[in-house]
């Protein structure tokens, strides 16, 4: 059956679309989200204390949201502050099952599995899509971000599980860095699909990013490169705000038509 959105011809779709094309930008600002939401809640609970942070954590993600939600169209700005702040508190929430309620990572893990799909099972079964470039209606978005809060909390819980399992957090680096191939390679021969391939990459850039960011950040005694989390997390920072802003202005990431995530 013909919907009234596949009427469209592509270029009006793709300008009422709330989210990016999916180009090399995407994916390279989207680990660096990763790494700077890991260490910035980790900088802000040192500073403020865990539940402070957490309440600050959870009022910026609402009006983050708010803002993503209020505009019509994709804003790069606005999308991205909304990405960041779901990636400290994804991190937040992952977080205070393991060292608040004492939930181990081995459990939290599969645990936010679950919610994943969930997500996943109630938006295909509503939408008959997981498409990120079908994200044109209200309720598509709230299953979007559902869907993004999720990845960010199970990339978080895996990459510290893999972590404390032996291998560090470079050799967790290491090992996301090859995983993440593996959706890309199966998609370019055929095996997976785009909407599959893309999704599978996009939860494993959090323990990536994570991982790398975790390794720069901690003590040389926890096998790091001991340049502490608020350095980390500005310099991280500074590297999303030059690319954004370059987004912002070129708007590569608007209209180009990728096909990853179709």
């Amino acid at each position: 059956m013909t919907t009234t959105d596949q009427l469209r011809p592509p270029h009006v779709r793709r300008a009422l679309s709330k989210v990016p094309e999916v180009t090399v930008w995407f994916w390279v600002i989207k680990v660096l989200t990763t790494g700077m939401g890991e260490t910035a809640s980790d900088w802000l609970a040192h500073l403020f204390g865990p539940i402070p942070a957490v309440a600050l954590g959870g009022l910026a993600l609402v009006a983050a949201l708010a803002a993503q939600f209020a505009v019509r169209r994709y804003m790069a700005w606005v999308y991205w502050t909304a990405i960041v702040m779901v990636s400290v508190f994804g991190t937040m929430a992952a977080d205070v099952l393991h060292v608040g309620l004492g939930v181990p990572y081995l459990l939290s893990t599969p645990l936010f599995l679950l919610a994943l799909a969930a997500v996943f099972a109630l938006w295909y079964g509503s939408e008959r899509t997981l498409s990120i470039h079908s994200i044109r209606t209200r309720r598509r978005e709230v299953f979007y971000w559902a869907a993004v809060l999720a990845t960010f909390a199970l990339g978080t819980a895996a990459g510290d599980l893999s972590a404390t399992l032996g291998l560090g957090y470079l050799g967790s680096a290491v090992l996301y860095a090859a995983a993440i191939a593996v959706p890309a390679l199966a998609h370019r021969a055929g095996a997976l699909g785009p909407v599959t391939a893309f999704w599978s990459a996009y939860v494993i850039t959090r323990p990536l990013g994570a991982s790398v960011a975790d390794w720069m950040a901690v003590s040389r005694a926890r096998g790091g490169l001991a340049w502490g989390l608020g350095p980390v997390t500005l310099a991280w920072t500074a590297a999303i705000l030059l690319l954004v802003t370059y987004l912002a202005v070129s708007r590569k990431d608007v209209g180009t038509a990728g096909n990853v995530g179709e």
